[in-house]
């Protein structure tokens, strides 16, 4: 019988991270930087950021490369921005063509900043990320990742952190042009489909054929019988209907 389940957070400390995760989740006492809600295989990752320091300068390879290297899919992801200090940006892509040689330079010599597309942000943002894109997640940003299911990474640049980088397989594999990088949704790609639902009083949604996963940005309410709060999310089975009523901002995502 089809239903809708809550999805468990599941909290991953990183090094750029943040104790400020209200009103999203609890603060926590140590750095979390990813609150991961993992729905399964048959679902797209979904993932909220909370940066206080600059991302490492990153690139994902996609499925060819990924399988052949990594025994992995690629990783194609988008980001919705939900809260920003002042004067934050992410970076996408690069502000003119370089060659291979001066990404591996520009990386080894710590130059690579000023080669980056960076890109002011604000609230209610969107930003879609192709696999191949170099990129990085600058400091005081909160944002919600709608993402393949891959965690492969390769570091490019890590501001002198104590971390391996992987700058061969980068610069094998990174797209070295402008990418435009700002999107609005509903994002559509081959990886996942993600749209914004506003909730003022009651929505019913129709049942679609793939399986989805509801994330609450914002508000309260309750999502068919179960309440929910900012910071949760629901799986949500194949063809069935769903009533959300409340005040809320809700993303729906699924596999197309």
């Amino acid at each position: 019988m089809p239903s809708i389940e809550r999805i468990a957070p599941s909290f991953r400390e990183r090094v750029w991270g943040s104790t400020g995760l209200a009103p999203w989740f609890p603060e926590p006492e140590k750095k979390i930087g990813e609150v991961w809600l993992d729905a399964g295989d048959d679902y797209p990752l979904v993932k909220f950021l909370f940066t206080t320091e600059k991302l490492s300068v990153q690139v994902h390879p996609d499925d060819e490369y990924a399988r052949e290297h990594e025994n992995s899919a690629g990783k194609t992801e988008m980001w919705h921005i939900l809260r920003t200090a002042p004067g934050a940006s992410v970076g996408i892509g690069f502000r003119r063509p370089i060659s291979r040689e001066q990404l591996r330079t520009s990386a080894e010599e710590g130059t690579i900043e000023g080669l980056i597309n960076w890109i002011p942000v604000r609230p209610g943002d969107t930003l879609f990320v192709p696999a191949r894109t170099v990129h990085a997640i600058g400091a005081g940003l909160t944002l919600c990742e709608i993402q393949q299911r891959s965690d492969v990474t390769y570091r490019v640049y890590d501001y002198g952190r104590p971390r391996e980088l992987h700058l061969d397989k980068a610069v094998e594999i990174s797209a070295l042009g402008p990418v435009s990088g700002r999107s609005v949704l509903p994002v559509r790609c081959p990886f996942f489909h993600t749209e914004r639902l506003q909730v003022n009083g009651s929505t019913t949604l129709e049942p679609i054929a793939q399986p989805c996963v509801l994330v609450v940005l914002q508000g309260e309410g309750l999502v068919g019988d179960e309440p929910f709060l900012s910071g949760e999310a629901f799986r949500v089975d194949a063809e069935t209907p769903v009533t959300i009523r409340g005040q809320a901002t809700v993303i729906r995502t699924f596999k197309p």
